[in-house]
């Protein structure tokens, strides 16, 4: 009989839902009384439509669910339910437009789930692209997280809808504007993945390196040139991965000057909060380094903001780092380092001040290396002796950019041992490009000569039959030595390289690119060439002192707060941070307390010598033992101590 109870189907919905579907005659008249009630709803929600009503939405749960079995009595149970969302769109609850929120972006996710359906996406878009202009702003908003939904699930990822997104960064609503800018700012999840690391197999590997200098005797010059090869030869790995880019949605921007310029408007005329602006900066900072635009008045805009007191700073020397670049002429940049340079990089300030103002001007002058003079680089270089040791390794990161970049603007004892590379590298004018005509470093292998009066077959390779009756001697079974040359003619060649002059160097590479067909060996044995300039000495140069090794690896077209904040030092605690460490390692001292003997009955009275040790000392003074305790002897007193420790050390036993 307790089954029986449970069993009320004007009640229990789901029950009478499994029913109808099993079968819709039987329970027609349990539907009707259902549907009688979902109307009688309605008309009180259309009374009171900012009202919750759970019961409502149930019903309706219900009625869709179970539509397909009543289509003549649910005709038109759709359009009442479009009407109902149009007239009171603005007033629904939260709740109840979060899943209708949901089930759109899962709609249209099912829908191109097979493939992708152009003709409703076409029309869906065309909707969306309306409500985003829609006078009520709740309403836009909603549209444009649903774009931003699907383009983050790689079902609206089109340039169509991109460009349709950057209408809200001009929105005068702030959530529809900080929700804009925030798509443009943050990575796209699905291009987080690593690209497959089937590039890096080809060119030289560790074993190469380390065969090559294993050979000769196992010095300590040898060991640690071949640790300079392996960092050399890592950092070149790095360059080589194919560069993934995280801020796609910035690419497909059409016209991405423009776009820049509006928005330098708007931020120059906005009255937003502070946090706004600084979002502002770094989309237009990000458009500017990534498509390399021309706006010039963004970066004296953004030197009024560079001061050490300024809130956010590291975020605004982060803006001005991001939107240098080569093409930006260097009088434009150079106010900005200069600034930066006389209100960060002085002893008036904090070592961490100091550090984070040389590293954003080295961050600059990666960037755009004309902008910084050779005076300001010399200045900045001498900081490398340093009593901070963050101003001294950041000091050190700018002198190891430079020798890498052009050795000749730094003072002669900051320019380390020079290597072939480094004697090679220059700084490009402005607007200059290096093109080159030949393959760089193919002056390491041999320029192909065809040869007249080749002997043997028409294809140039000889018979076997012709090898093998040639001698007997081998044929019993004897193992015959190969002597592999390949290391050797690496090394015979570089002698060579040492002895011949630039020029030389470069008509050689032109000749052997003009006259072959590289391959994957060739290409191998050109970039262990190169990665051996890097490492080798320049001609008549020997090693004098060691070389400041910089682990910053190849930059990227995104820059992070690290490149600015990087603090090779923790820094120092102030007394407030130490005593809340210290009272956070004191939360479990009591259990090393010692407790004392409690009363098991706390009304009980306390025991004489309680009460002497709490009697007032007027009462006590006049007693005998503290009239005669001043007048023992030295003896009764080292008793007297020595019991008293005795006694203390069994308490604590």
């Amino acid at each position: 009989m307790s089954g029986r109870h449970n069993n009320k189907l004007p009640t229990n919905l789901p029950q009478l839902q499994n029913l109808i579907k099993r079968d819709p005659q039987s329970y027609t008249e349990e539907f009707l009384q259902q549907y009688r009630h979902y109307q009688s709803n309605v008309q009180i929600f259309k009374l009171q439509p900012d009202k919750p009503n759970k019961e409502l939405a149930d019903l309706v749960m219900f009625l869709a669910q179970v539509g397909h079995c009543y289509l003549q009595q649910l005709a038109s149970f759709p359009q009442e339910l479009t009407e109902i969302l149009m007239n009171h769109h603005t007033v629904l609850e939260p709740d109840l437009r979060m899943t209708l929120y949901s089930h759109i972006v899962h709609d249209i996710k099912n829908i191109n789930s097979k493939h992708k359906n152009n003709k409703v996406n076409t029309t869906l878009q065309n909707f969306m692209y309306t409500m985003l202009r829609d006078s009520n702003p709740l309403a836009a908003k909603i549209s444009l997280d649903v774009m931003i939904e699907l383009y983050k699930r790689n079902i609206w990822n089109d340039a169509k809808t991109v460009n349709v997104i950057t209408t809200a960064c001009f929105s005068k609503v702030t959530k529809i504007l900080v929700a804009g800018m925030k798509f443009f700012l943050g990575k796209d999840e699905d291009e987080k993945r690593e690209s497959d690391s089937e590039s890096e197999e080809e060119g030289p590997s560790a074993r190469d390196l380390m065969v090559r200098y294993s050979t000769g005797r196992k010095t300590s010059k040898n060991k640690k040139k071949m640790e300079k090869a392996m960092k050399v030869l890592k950092k070149h790995k790095k360059k080589k991965k194919v560069e993934v880019f995280n801020f796609s949605a910035i690419h497909l921007i059409h016209d991405p000057q423009d776009f820049s310029e509006k928005l330098l408007k708007q931020l120059e005329d906005s009255n937003e909060r502070f946090e706004v602006k600084i979002m502002m900066m770094e989309l237009i900072s990000r458009l500017v380094g990534i498509h390399e635009l021309f706006l010039f008045n963004y970066y004296p805009f953004v030197q009024r903001f560079i001061q050490p007191h300024q809130r956010e700073v590291t975020k605004i020397l982060l803006c001005a780092a991001q939107s240098s670049h080569q093409l930006v002429p260097p009088e434009i940049i150079q106010p900005v380092i200069m600034t930066i340079a006389n209100n960060f990089v002085t002893d008036r300030n904090s070592g961490e001040v100091m550090c984070v103002g040389i590293n954003a001007i080295k961050e600059v002058a990666a960037r755009c290396p004309l902008a910084i003079t050779e005076e300001l680089l010399q200045d900045l270089a001498q900081y490398k002796m340093h009593k901070d040791k963050n101003v001294m390794m950041s000091a050190r990161g700018l002198i190891q950019l430079f020798r890498s970049l052009d050795p000749k603007m730094l003072h002669k004892r900051d320019r380390g041992r020079p290597t072939e590379l480094s004697t090679e590298a220059k700084i490009q004018d402005y607007g200059e490009m290096g093109a080159k005509t030949y393959v760089p470093g193919a002056e390491v292998l041999e320029v192909e000569e065809k040869e007249e009066g080749e002997e043997g077959d028409g294809d140039g390779w000889e018979s076997a039959s012709s090898i093998s009756g040639g001698d007997d001697d081998d044929e019993d079974g004897e193992w015959i030595n190969v002597h592999h040359s390949s290391d050797e003619d690496t090394a015979e060649m570089a002698e060579k390289l040492k002895t011949m002059d630039p020029e030389e160097r470069k008509a050689k590479a032109a000749a052997v690119s003009s006259s072959r067909l590289l391959t994957q060996d060739d290409f191998k044995k050109i970039r262990l060439a190169q990665m051996a300039k890097e490492v080798n000495a320049a001609p008549g140069k020997g090693q004098k002192r060691k070389m400041v090794e910089d682990d910053d690896g190849e930059r990227g077209e995104i820059l992070t707060l690290r490149d600015i904040e990087k603090l090779h030092k923790k820094p120092k605690e102030d007394k407030e941070s130490r005593l809340a460490t210290a009272q956070a390692g004191r939360s479990d001292r009591k259990e090393f307390v010692k407790k004392r003997k409690e009363k098991l009955n706390p009304f009980a009275s306390t025991s004489n010598k309680d009460k002497k040790r709490n009697k007032d000392f007027r009462m006590m003074r006049h007693s005998r033992n503290v009239r005669t305790k001043n007048k023992r002897s030295f003896r009764d007193k080292q008793i007297a101590l020595r019991d008293a420790l005795i006694k203390r050390k069994k308490q604590y036993k």
